[in-house]
């Protein structure tokens, strides 16, 4: 389909008015929901940017239709409604009466394209850098092709929704409806019994071999020789955004990684193969000496970001690794003054029922949609 397009080449500038946020909310200061009417849009890597709502004078708020862009983590969504920011957000409001929601992910793939060489807190684009920056456009005499983008955007989606049913399918992840036993547990919750934790009584850091390489040496790509996900202390796609040899590191799966150094100080539950590059590090259950399930690790990782993952950690105020952390305390259910395993395995497997029941009707409506 690309094959026979024509490219030319526009300055961000000429495509954008690039403004930067109307007011600058600090999570320190407002009280941040988890519904409301008007996001709050910051430099996170996932959701869209979104941190939750704020109920905020409206004067502030950014214009929808337009693509926020974090200016020292280059993470870039479009935003249909308008929203309030965070810090460091600048505001790419289109030129173009044409652009819409569905052309607006072709601008970001080819913005994010021109940004790839980009490093996590290496860099800080103001106004100017953005202007001058360069991306390519399909066109059709001598215009930007708005129709060939949004037909392009798509046959992407219908592909994806396609390959998305596959993989339900294949996992067994189409069953959403929720056993006697998970629906119990949903009801239980609120009179569940919990208790505290120390977190180094109940894992152990994973001491790793170090790594002849720095991020910027690495591919963000597998080939045929580098095909190991590297950990860092980036809050997008989980860290994991290099690859590296086998040869040499340590290989880990089924752990719980965190960054010791970032803005963001998210755990995530790693259920396929890494390694661990810089600023981060990995842990593992090891109370009772029970062995996790990958269920009961996903609900230990929400845990533990209950005490990691807050809005006062930063560059500027950072938490540290775990010689810090290990003394944190997170809370567990428990049974007998135990944590009730039982209690967690079921309350996550109730828990992605609910997700992927939303997920299998999206994909049931747009496989209709795209028939």
């Amino acid at each position: 389909m690309l094959e026979s397009v024509k490219w030319g080449e526009f300055r961000l500038g000429d495509l954008f008015e690039i403004n930067s946020y109307k007011k600058r909310f600090d999570a320190n200061k407002v009280e941040v929901l988890d519904n409301g009417k008007f996001p709050y849009v910051v430099r996170m890597g996932s959701n869209n940017g979104h941190k939750g709502y704020i109920n905020e004078d409206e004067y502030f708020l950014n214009e929808g239709n337009t693509i926020s862009f974090g200016q020292d983590t280059a993470t870039m969504f479009y935003q249909e409604r308008p929203y309030f920011t965070g810090d460091k957000i600048k505001i790419l409001k289109s030129k173009y009466k044409k652009f819409n929601k569905k052309n607006a992910q072709f601008f970001i793939l080819m913005m994010s394209k021109a940004f790839s060489s980009f490093s996590w807190g290496g860099s800080s684009f103001n106004v100017k850098i953005l202007e001058s920056q360069k991306i390519h456009l399909p066109t059709k005499n001598g215009k930007i092709d708005f129709d060939f983008m949004e037909t392009f955007i798509s046959k992407l989606e219908s592909e994806k929704i396609a390959e998305l049913e596959a993989y339900l399918e294949a996992s067994g992840l189409k069953d959403y409806v929720l056993t006697a036993e998970e629906e119990q547990v949903l009801k239980d919750f609120d009179s569940m019994e919990w208790g505290k934790f120390k977190l180094g009584s109940l894992f152990e850091r994973i001491k790793t071999n170090k790594l002849p390489y720095k991020a910027d040496e690495l591919v963000k790509e597998p080939t045929d020789t580098y095909t190991l996900p590297c950990l860092t202390s980036s809050f997008q796609n989980q860290g994991l955004n290099y690859y590296a040899p086998k040869d040499k590191a340590t290989i880990l799966k089924n752990v719980i990684s965190i960054p010791s150094n970032s803005d963001v100080y998210r755990a995530y539950f790693q259920s396929r193969e890494f390694t661990v590059l810089s600023d981060a590090y990995a842990i593992y259950w090891i109370y009772d000496e029970v062995k996790l399930s990958p269920n009961q690790y996903l609900f230990t990782v929400s845990c533990i970001n209950q005490v990691t993952d807050l809005s006062i950690y930063s560059y500027k105020n950072k938490l540290g690794g775990w010689n810090v952390v290990k003394d944190k305390n997170i809370e567990l259910p428990t049974l007998n003054n135990q944590p009730n395993y039982k209690i967690m395995e079921t309350l996550i497997s109730a828990i992605q029922k609910q997700v992927i029941k939303d997920v299998v009707l999206y994909v049931d409506e747009k496989k209709g949609f795209y028939l």
